[in-house]
């Protein structure tokens, strides 16, 4: 059964009922005072948790002159991992099974065909053992497969398996082809585990594992040891996050100057950037309404935006900081050289933010923050949104619903086991 026109009506009464004062101008108007007072730097509890690298400031680039723009970079390497999801089974098993691909722009078949795949189980059940830890080679040597048993948690099995086999298998295939990557690599995504990360603010049983567990310490030490391997090659690393999530500066903000209407640092950044003017808006007056013309405002569709580097310490980028242990993994180089930097880019035409970052050992001179901030631009300018090598890369690693299903049922056969499964999976299909 569908909505009906009263149905909305109805919606829309209950909505005007919200008492809500402060348009999205007023909102533009405090991130314009928290980026003139607050982040130049931005201090919590005496530490700086976000600086610029440089001069604080805003950039714009016109769409069709920078999508056109020639870049510093000849040939770009792009690596993402996908999972078939965390998957219950009715025998007790949890498991997730990621694949990794590295994609090459001009293509290289041959780098597409190799995949490094891991699968991560869990079980409560202590008489469950199997081998792990050693490599299988399949597929003439293309493909590398793993298993490993997920420390025994008492919940959060899910999201051990998944965050375990997904960053397991993109840090170890990013290290074994490191060495065809001549001018850039693009990871899809942070270039530390941040879902893995982020488990010492979701439950103290998860901060436990992480900070007394091997197996998080290993994949930390991936990224780590990777981060040193290209600054030893001189070639920069870089992450492309999608889908900026993070709320750290908007915490320390709201602590701050006591107001943070944003509901993550991504929508702040969008704020900064946006650019446009208020217009009348004639569609939203009412017929019977004699007063003022309401007016929205029109968004400036002809230019990306950008801000300058920043230097960022808080939240989950802490643990890779000068202020955080890496996990206690040893740092062979200064500790500020694993720092996470970034800026942030903003493509008004889809109203999508996306966040470029990379450690201070890749950003630390000027002219290559330039050349990584101009290739994003061009890219995304050209592209209409993430880098073509990131997105050959998110295809070669995506494992489809499809494949996802008959994976299953495969592992249903083996295990002698059905699959756990809700309503839900009935209801709006098994993937």
């Amino acid at each position: 059964m569908t909505l009906d026109p009263v149905h909305y009506e109805g919606i829309a009464r209950l909505a005007k009922r919200i008492q809500y004062d402060v348009d999205e101008s007023d909102h533009r108007d405090v991130a314009e005072t928290v980026w003139t007072e607050y982040l130049d730097p931005l201090v919590h509890d005496g530490d700086r948790v976000l600086e610029p690298l440089d001069d604080q400031r805003r950039l714009v680039a016109d769409v069709e002159d920078v999508a056109l723009a020639d870049t510093d970079f000849d040939s770009v390497h792009g690596l993402d991992a996908g999972t078939i999801n965390p998957t219950t089974f009715s025998n007790g098993l949890v498991l997730d099974i990621a694949q990794a691909a590295m994609s090459a722009t001009p293509s290289d078949l041959d780098l597409h065909r190799g995949r490094t795949m891991v699968m991560t189980v869990h079980s409560a059940d202590a008489t469950v053992a199997f081998d792990e830890d050693d490599w299988t080679m399949n597929d003439a040597g293309y493909v590398r497969t793993q298993i490993r048993q997920a420390p025994r948690v008492n919940r959060f099995e899910e999201g051990v398996v998944h965050a375990l086999s997904l960053y397991r298998a993109e840090s170890e295939h990013a290290r074994t082809n490191a060495d065809v990557v001549d001018d850039l690599l693009v990871l899809d995504g942070p270039i530390y585990p941040t879902g893995l990360l982020r488990w010492a603010d979701q439950h103290p049983e998860l901060k436990t594992v992480l900070e007394e567990e091997d197996q998080p310490e290993e994949v930390v030490e991936n990224y780590v040891r990777l981060v040193e391997r290209f600054v030893e090659k001189d070639v920069p690393l870089v992450g492309f996050v999608k889908n900026p999530a993070g709320n750290a500066i908007t915490r320390v903000v709201r602590d701050s100057f006591g107001q943070a209407p944003w509901v993550d640092d991504a929508a702040m950044f969008k704020r900064l950037l946006e650019r446009g003017e208020m217009v009348a808006d004639e569609d939203a007056r009412d017929a019977d309404d004699d007063g003022p013309t309401p007016r929205r405002f029109e968004r400036d569709t002809s230019a990306l935006t950008a801000t300058s580097w920043f230097v960022s310490r808080g939240g989950t980028d802490r643990v890779l900081s000068r202020h955080g242990d890496a996990l206690g993994v040893d740092r062979r180089l200064d500790d500020e050289a694993y720092e996470v930097t970034f800026c942030a880019i903003y493509d008004p035409r889809t109203d999508v933010l996306y966040r470029l970052e990379a450690p201070y050992a890749v950003t630390r001179h000027e002219s290559q923050r330039d050349a990584l901030q101009q290739w994003a631009l061009a890219s995304v300018a050209a592209e209409r949104g993430p880098p073509l090598a990131v997105g050959k890369a998110d295809e070669l690693a995506k494992i489809g619903g499809r494949e996802k299903r008959s994976l299953r049922e495969t592992l249903e056969e083996t295990f002698q086991s059905r699959r756990a499964r809700q309503y839900d999976d009935v209801r709006w299909g098994d993937e």
